[in-house]
């Protein structure tokens, strides 16, 4: 392989993510409780998300939006002011959360940074993951962050351009088969996916990926043997 760019997923992939959203989806179903089935409510609240990604996208702004406009629906326009103030805690709550690295990152990115030129390609709001990356620690490691509105081919094929590579020049990291490796593989990239424990459910495919340019990893530093 004749690599010159890595980039790595970062929600799930350099640090934990969806473990945060599923504990703040589990104190929207007790607020809601009276209305719905936890079942009940997460469907509900689950459909107004993917509605609503064509308006506000990805992130957690976006995520507040969706469950107050789901309690809405869920009462039928009967929740109090206080409801929604919870709700709104409960966003602020999701963006003061640590930032928990995943094993091995700092490790693997130690061992790339000065060989490829390293860059972060990731879904979410752009103040929102830029803080996350600062917190982190990691920052320094990256030559580019790329904050996309989608994860399609055209978005990566629009990121390979900025980055003056060839598709093939390219390798993504991360934990999605839907985002990360389908997308980067229908382009002529490299991928490599490694497992997050906990998928939401609009990155969830059912789906067996073949094919040459494509591995996967049970960890981080796994990438070093497929690198190097």
């Amino acid at each position: 392989m004749n690599l010159k760019v890595i980039a790595f997923d970062a929600d799930d992939t350099l640090f934990v993510n969806e473990t945060y959203f599923l504990e703040t989806e589990m104190k929207f179903c007790d607020l809601m409780s009276d209305y719905l089935s936890q079942k009940g409510i997460s469907q509900e609240l689950f459909k107004v998300e993917i509605d609503n990604l064509k308006i506000y996208g990805y992130g957690i702004k976006a995520y507040i939006l969706s469950m107050i406009e789901a309690a809405m629906k869920i009462s039928n326009n009967t929740i109090p002011v206080e409801v929604v103030e919870k709700i709104i805690e409960f966003g602020k709550e999701l963006l003061d959360k640590p930032i928990v690295l995943l094993d091995g990152v700092e490790e693997t990115l130690q061992a790339l940074h000065g060989k490829y030129k390293l860059v972060v390609a990731t879904k979410g709001d752009l103040l929102d993951q830029r803080r996350k990356l600062h917190n982190s620690g990691l920052g320094h490691y990256f030559h580019h962050i790329e904050v996309m509105s989608d994860k399609q081919e055209i978005d990566y094929s629009d990121l390979i351009k900025r980055l003056e590579i060839q598709p093939e020049e390219f390798f993504m990291i991360g934990n999605s088969l839907k985002s990360d490796v389908l997308p980067v593989l229908a382009i002529g990239g490299h991928a490599i996916h490694i497992p997050f424990h906990t998928t939401w459910e609009h990155e969830k495919i059912n789906h067996k990926v073949i094919h040459e340019n494509f591995s996967t990893c049970e960890k981080m530093t796994d990438v070093l043997k497929k690198i190097g």
